[in-house]
């Protein structure tokens, strides 16, 4: 058997460790790899434990493109063959194409590539993926995020020729993590769900009591570890927490590292590469607006007034750009929420946390004219505002997933997993969204048995990993390696591309 990963940038550790672990369960396994960043790459060709039979290299599929004659007949048959129905989602999804961002901070909206250089874009990625999968032939392919021009390619590509693609999702459990062959919602969690819904037992039905149980009891964010240093209040002058002495003595030499780097590479640069003084320069102008900007915006939340919740996501990101790709506008979204809302009751707005300094004041004071919007401060809780709302709104935030443990009706704009829960309304026209909130507020009624059989079947086909931890902090590739919970993944993961037997 033969299993392609997807490796991005820090990633590649935790992918690789998969295949070794992979590979111990299943001596016989073969592994191939398209690698997204050049710090992945460089730990792939280092390492001796797996011998991979091909490496495909995003960035330079990317630098081969300029090279590229248009080929309009090409573009056309691919479009026809995997056209999702068309190939603009393909380039719609890639924040550093459309948008410039993660070269530059959000509100800086440029996209790097000219209308002729997307085509060629799109031309040359999709003949090397073909390529790759017909000469490599894998049996599955692991995802971590599906978020460029390369990566979409590759896992709508794999569909169409009949190979297991299969995504490392969070379950919005503690740290647990599930596998899903979609990436729009948990495929195996909702088949056991809907075995349990027939009437079929779970042995994780007490667990799942104590979970919701706890969760009631003090409702706090999935991922609270990360989240609560932004709960944290803050004051105006916190913006400047990096000139103390002690952060300056390792940010100074870290920078002048960065800037040589830069220097070093200027003529030979990949499309992913930040520029450091672009760099300097956004976090100046965030921290002005965090120190200058957002006095007298905020309002107190009233626990006793009727309300509705609408959290915003982080711009751009998958959760929107991906799952809901025609609401990536969250003012449009907020205005169709207010519009459609009963009389007497308000409409909550709450910043994501990790988003305060990016968004500039005339972005907040163009919905604070709408009548009955109120901003509330990014450090009140959400799950605060969850519990207390009459209905939680959202995009695809994690935030209706925890409205529903909370008993509040939840509805979607976009593909999440708990759209597979009975009784969430998913609204894709806006024409239809004043009856769905009206049916919401006027005749939900929360169902315990059916919560807590979509958290049994969570829980059934979960791991609990350290997976986020190990994934964003620079822990040793050893470490991960032994992992205990990194070992239970892979064996989670090895039985559902059939590499082992299920026992």
């Amino acid at each position: 058997m033969k299993i392609g990963f997807l490796l991005q940038r820090r990633f590649a550790m935790i992918g690789h460790a998969m295949a070794c672990q992979i590979k111990e369960l299943n001596p016989d396994t073969e592994f191939c790899a398209l690698v997204h960043g050049r710090i992945g790459l460089e730990f792939i060709n280092a390492q001796k434990e797996i011998k991979y039979t091909s490496v495909l290299f995003d960035e330079d599929i990317h630098r081969s493109l300029y090279a590229e004659e248009v080929d309009m007949d090409y573009l056309r048959m691919i479009e026809k063959e995997y056209g999702i129905p068309n190939l603009w989602p393909y380039l719609y999804i890639d924040r550093i194409i459309m948008n410039g961002q993660l070269l530059r901070e959000y509100p800086h909206d440029q996209p790097t590539l000219s209308y002729k250089e997307m085509l060629q874009c799109i031309q040359v990625n999709a003949k090397e993926i073909i390529a790759f999968l017909e000469t490599e032939k894998p049996d599955a392919i692991v995802f971590s995020v599906i978020g460029s021009v390369t990566s979409t390619l590759l896992y709508h590509i794999a569909k169409k020729k009949g190979i297991q693609t299969v995504n490392i999702e969070f379950a919005r459990i503690g740290n647990r993590i599930v596998f899903s062959e979609d990436d729009m919602t948990f495929t195996w969690v909702r088949d056991r769900f809907n075995q349990l819904q027939s009437g079929s037992k779970s042995d994780r039905m007490e667990e799942a009591k104590a979970f919701l149980a706890k969760f009631r009891e003090n409702p706090v964010p999935y991922d609270y570890e990360k989240l609560s240093e932004y709960y944290k209040p803050k004051g105006p002058f916190s913006v400047f927490e990096f000139l103390v002495p002690k952060k300056l003595a390792k940010s100074i030499p870290w920078h002048l590292k960065t800037l040589w780097k830069d220097i070093g590479k200027r003529k030979n640069r990949d499309y992913t590469d930040i520029f450091l003084w672009w760099s300097l320069w956004d976090k100046l102008m965030r921290k002005c607006r965090m120190f200058f900007t957002y006095s007298g915006l905020y309002t107190k939340p009233d626990w006793n007034a009727d309300f509705a919740y609408y959290p915003f996501h982080t711009d751009p990101e998958i959760a929107t750009m991906r799952y809901a790709p025609y609401h990536t506008n969250q003012q449009e979204v907020i205005r169709a929420v207010a519009r459609a809302l009963p009389v007497g009751m308000l409409l909550y707005i709450k910043e994501h946390p990790s988003m305060v300094g990016f968004r500039t004041r005339a972005y907040y004071d163009d919905l604070l004219r709408i009548p009955n919007v109120r901003l509330i401060d990014p450090g009140v809780s959400s799950n605060q505002l969850s519990v207390h709302a009459a209905i939680t709104t959202t995009i695809t935030s994690t935030a209706g997933w925890e409205a529903l443990l909370s008993r509040k009706p939840a509805l979607t704009f976009g593909n999440t997993f708990y759209n597979d829960i009975p009784g969430v309304k998913f609204c894709r026209a806006y024409d239809d969204l004043p009856y769905m909130i009206e049916e919401l507020l006027t005749k939900w009624k929360s169902d315990d048995g059916i919560l807590l059989n979509y958290i049994c079947a969570l829980l059934e086909d979960s791991v609990s990993v350290d997976f986020s931890y190990m994934w964003n902090e620079a822990v040793a590739f050893d470490t991960i390696l032994k992992d205990e919970g990194m070992r239970s993944l892979s064996l989670l993961l090895a039985q559902k591309m059939q590499v082992i037997k299920t026992t």
